[in-house]
């Protein structure tokens, strides 16, 4: 199973005080050192963290991989495009959550994610939808061509007795194996931690898995190449 880290809330310590440390780019780099498989970043619509210059910098500097998260509107589809990520993953987007709090919702937004889609594909630029572990919303993925999917593991993360975390992980196993059955790339992701990653290494349907406010959170204690080589340590032994 591959590691992609999410570096945003980097950004957000940067931003408090609106100087330019932490910087973005050096936690990328110590984050690929210490074993990383590649480097997620959000560019929301109020650039709350990321910002423009950091998705340019990171494009030229980093070495593994880079995973542009994006609400699919204009202004960020055009910088998606000049930039080219390696990798684009179109995610709901709401102005006033804390984070991401649910998945896409393919099955309505079906007309216009196919235009996006298309539009990435034509300048050779892979997609990921950030969907709920529903076997309908998988389907609907499957139907405008996307070509992999992260499956939402906010429920699994937040539930609060072992029956209902259990419930959730066969949920998100099921939905895995009917996302690679289908063809598609299955990645997941949100809330993970590390003390919850193990059960969802065990799911060898899932490709990777993107992981970033618990490892920062842990990176203020331990320091940031620990805290990824210790997430490494537990995803590769999956």
């Amino acid at each position: 199973m591959r590691l992609s880290i999410n570096i945003d809330h980097i950004a957000t310590l940067r931003n408090a005080r609106g100087g330019d440390e932490p910087d973005p780019l050096m936690a990328a780099k110590i984050v690929e050192r210490a074993g990383a498989d590649g480097i997620v970043c959000h560019l929301r619509e109020d650039r709350r963290h990321i910002h423009d210059q950091d998705v340019k910098l990171l494009r030229d500097t980093i070495t593994t991989k880079l995973d542009l998260e994006m609400a699919a509107t204009s202004e960020i589809i055009n910088i998606a495009l000049r930039v080219k990520p390696d990798l684009v993953t179109l995610v709901p987007e709401k102005r006033r959550e804390l984070t991401t709090e649910g998945g896409l919702d393919v099955l309505y937004l079906k007309k216009s994610l196919q235009k996006v889609i298309d539009e990435f594909h034509d300048r050779g630029i892979p997609v990921s939808l950030f969907i709920d572990p529903v076997q309908e919303q998988i389907k609907a993925a499957k139907e405008i061509n996307t070509d992999m999917i992260e499956l939402h593991t906010g429920e699994y993360a937040d539930a609060r007795s072992s029956s209902s975390r259990r419930k959730f992980l066969k949920q998100l196993a099921a939905m895995a194996k009917f996302g690679r059955d289908m063809g598609l790339g299955v990645n997941a992701g949100h809330g993970l931690n590390y003390d919850n990653i193990k059960p969802i290494v065990a799911i060898q349907e899932i490709e990777e898995v993107s992981i970033g406010h618990a490892i920062i959170a842990h990176a203020v204690i331990v320091g940031l190449e620990r805290a990824v080589r210790e997430m490494v340590s537990l995803v590769k032994k999956g």
